[in-house]
């Protein structure tokens, strides 16, 4: 059989010709700086043999005057150089193989999650880039970042507007904490204040507060009680930090608190989508660099896709939606995509954006356009558009795969993309489009392997660990994308839950049918409700650019966000399903609960639960558990091999496994003793596996 890099390599030659007329420089990227280069320690099995790890820094720059760049937020305000252009310095990293003569043609561009990724060499002679895109992450020695600049008005005052920050489950009587903006504290410590003085900041804090926004018990915490400062060893009103926030009395672990002020310097974050854009361009396009140092794989990229989970697969969206993946020479960047787990975008081109947010209250990500089709979400008052309106006009669009869980529609808002937000039908995909759903899956899919017990529960959550994976999946489908990025052959059909079918329900006990099951009180509200925010008129929702001018912004309304149905067992029934779904040891759930703190009983996060099955009847009769045990499902450890191998025998069939990933999960099955040999077995038992697995097994 051909392997990947004898199919792709005939198409070698179209990029050797179209490298030979590329210019000799390559205007925005001005200097690829190679720090290090080193062979690859861990050798891949295949044509490809050795590589070698090239990282360092790309010195770039983009004209604001340039109609590629207009939509970035601030670009007029940034400072610029001698040429008129705004500077950049991103770092990199590029696996190649040593011999170039054996690379695939096939350029992957990782997408890193919040500056953390690395490139991997791979066996079919694939070339691997990272490079930083998230402005505001603090460089480590081993992260990826862009240094980008701040934006200050012609006088050179600086740019100011509101920004909110929450604290929450601190200890009682800390008197100072640091302030964070956004959920995830990947960030700086702060947007700086204006003054440490200012006399508009308020600090409120609240009693409760429910995943909608609904305050109670809220009292505002005096000016005077409070100062941007650090108390630590120094008594009120402490030592002055615009980094921290002191309070007078202490905090109170059972109160949440909300500080809104007005901030300056807000950090041109939008030109880490057009330093993608151009490095991208660069390794794929370019002979070499504007002070002439050679493109290290130039002549050797024919396709280039791009691959991101999280935070990182939104910023693909993002990318597609505002229309960088085309170039400056008007060529496309990207011919494929695949952002997984994905549900949102990123929000990183807006004044004082806040891109390694999550899903959490207040924080941008589903106020864009979250769908492939032309929709007109009339509940938020909004034009019709899509995702690829603007690729569409430029003839730049690639092909997409997407997939996703169970927790993205849980804890994520997924369903608008799907649905709308009327949620009233299924929107249409286009033909350039494959959706794939992991059902009952964790965020980013769990441990896998074949284990009745279940791990630890996490210090936050109340159940444990959804060990249901979606690796093998994965990666499947992004052998699939690179299949119908070269050759043309399409992916299987989307498979996902559909409103038309009834796969997709309120989050309400009643309309999933969710099981009695012990120990698993379901409760309504669980659900990571989409709201719709009023951000004030300065900022474009459609795009998520422009102004914030409103913090807290009001809720005006709360969007309908549906999620997967469930069968009997409290599993959900659409999708594709892993090898270990098919062949279940208990119920995988793509929430959880939090077990203590400020927000006990709400949605865990991104993390999804598991309740095992009994594994014998006994068992299951003595805890009063509807749904049948291992025992009864499977009968004998040879009844559970048969149903695991005839589940992956199907999903490589189907191209939703590899044949290495289907052999390595049936011998796994084999050896994990879930439940006794046919010879430890009573009859009954041998009778419910020779049922399963058919004549002469």
């Amino acid at each position: 059989m051909r392997t990947e890099a004898q199919r792709i390599r005939p198409l070698l030659t179209l990029a050797a010709i179209a490298c030979l007329h590329a210019s000799v420089a390559f205007g925005q990227v001005t200097r690829v700086e190679i720090v290090s280069r080193e062979l690859a320690s861990d050798q891949p099995v295949g044509r490809a043999a050795r590589y070698e790890i090239l990282r360092g820094r790309i010195h770039g720059e983009v004209d604001p005057a340039d109609v590629h760049n207009a939509i970035i937020q601030d670009l007029q305000l940034a400072p610029r150089n001698a040429r008129g252009k705004v500077e950049y310095v991103a770092t990199f990293a590029l696996a190649k193989p040593v011999d170039l003569a054996k690379a695939s043609g096939v350029l992957v561009y990782q997408v890193v999650n919040r500056g953390n990724g690395s490139v991997t060499p791979s066996p079919d002679g694939h070339i691997s880039l990272v490079s930083g895109w998230q402005g505001d992450v603090v460089p480590t020695a081993t992260n990826h970042t862009i240094a980008v600049p701040i934006a200050k008005y012609p006088d050179g005052s600086p740019v100011t507007g509101p920004v909110l920050a929450r604290f929450y489950n601190v200890a009682t009587g800390t008197n100072t904490v640091s302030i964070h903006l956004g959920s995830m504290g990947s960030g700086p410590p702060t947007y700086p204040p204006l003054s440490l003085d200012q006399a508009t900041a308020t600090l409120t804090m609240h009693a409760a507060e429910t995943s909608s926004g609904v305050k109670t018990g809220s009292v505002s915490v005096s000016r005077s009680a409070w100062a941007f400062a650090d108390c630590r060893t120094r008594p009120f009103p402490g030592t002055p930090d615009p980094t921290r926030l002191c309070l007078k009395d202490g905090f109170d672990s059972a109160r949440l608190y909300e500080l809104t002020y007005m901030a300056k310097d807000p950090m041109v974050l939008g030109l880490g989508l057009a330093a993608i854009r151009d490095i991208v361009s660069f390794f794929r396009y370019a002979a070499r660099d504007d002070a002439g140092a050679a493109n290290p794989v130039a002549g050797a990229v024919a396709h280039a896709i791009s691959v991101g989970d999280s935070q990182s697969g939104n910023l693909i969206k993002t990318f597609v939606h505002l229309g960088f993946n085309q170039d400056l020479s008007q060529r496309i960047v990207w011919d494929g995509v695949f952002p997984r787990i994905a549900a949102r975008q990123t929000p990183i081109n807006f004044r004082f954006a806040l891109p390694g947010g999550a899903a959490t209250l207040y924080e941008p990500g589903s106020e864009p356009v979250l769908w492939w089709s032309t929709y007109e979400d009339t509940t938020r008052r909004r034009p019709p558009a899509s995702l690829l309106d603007r690729c569409l006009a430029t003839h730049t669009c690639p092909k997409i795969i997407e997939a996703f869980g169970s927790t993205e529609f849980w804890g994520l808002r997924m369903s608008p993309g799907l649905i709308g937000t009327d949620a009233t039908r299924d929107i249409t995909l286009p033909d350039n489009v494959r959706r794939y759903y992991y059902p009952g899956t964790t965020h980013g899919g769990g441990r896998g392997g074949f284990r009745i017990e279940a791990a630890a529960a996490s210090g936050a959550c109340r159940f444990p660990e959804n060990p249901n994976p979606e690796s093998d999946s994965t990666r499947a489908l992004t052998a699939a994308l690179i299949e119908w990025v070269v050759r043309g052959t399409p992916p299987p059909p989307s498979r996902y839950p559909r409103l038309d079918k009834g796969e997709l329900v309120p989050a309400t006990k009643a309309s999933l049918g969710f099981p009695d099951i012990p120990g698993l009180a379901f409760q309504d509200g669980l659900v990571n409700s989409v709201l719709d925010y009023d951000w004030g008129p300065s900022f474009v929702a459609n795009d998520m650019s422009g102004v914030i001018t409103l913090q807290p912004p009001p809720i005006t309304q709360i969007i309908p966000t549906y999620v997967p149905k469930v069968n009997a067992d409290g599993n959900e029934i659409a999708g594709v399903s892993s090898v270990l779904y098919q062949a279940p040891l208990g119920t995988y759930l793509g929430w959880n609960v939090t077990a203590a703190g400020f927000f006990a009983g709400q949605g865990c996060g991104f993390s999804g639960g598991y309740v095992p099955f009994a594994k014998t009847k006994a068992d299951r009769l003595q805890r009063k558990d509807p749904r049948l045990s291992v025992e009864e499902r499977y009968g004998t450890l040879h009844g559970y091999v048969c149903v695991v191998e005839r589940a992956a025998v199907q999903a490589v069939k189907d191209r939703f496994l590899l044949q290495e990933d289907a052999d390595r999960l049936i011998a796994q099955a084999g050896a994990s003793g879930v439940l006794p040999t046919d010879a430890e077995s009573p009859s009954r038992n041998r009778d419910i596996a020779s049922a399963l697995c058919g004549p002469g097994r």
